[in-house]
């Protein structure tokens, strides 16, 4: 069950990343600079991680003892641009309840 949540800790940190680099640097470099390969290559890896991180979400699921609510909260915080790090606050106080 750890090994759940920390490979959704993980994967979700890594598709935060991969979302605020496409944010921030992929899409002002399509726009700003007329480079739209920026944006092709990396929303291409963001939606690979976006596909692993909802799969992950719904692999912790028994291990957080989410409900319905909870999971929409899990797949919803990968649509806001920090949404997976605020998240991972209570990932990381369920794995070390896990730990004692």
């Amino acid at each position: 069950m750890k090994t759940r949540i920390s490979n959704l800790r993980l994967i979700g940190f890594i598709e935060g990343v991969s979302f605020l680099v496409l944010l921030l640097i992929a899409m002002p470099l399509k726009y700003f600079l007329g480079f739209p390969m920026a944006v092709k290559i990396t929303g291409w890896i963001h939606g690979v991680l976006f596909i692993l991180y909802i799969a992950a979400v719904f692999l912790a699921t028994k291990a957080m003892q989410w409900n319905w609510f909870s999971v929409l909260v899990a797949l919803g915080a990968s649509l806001v641009p920090v949404g997976t790090f605020v998240l991972d606050k209570s990932l990381k106080k369920r794995q070390l309840e896990l730990d004692e």
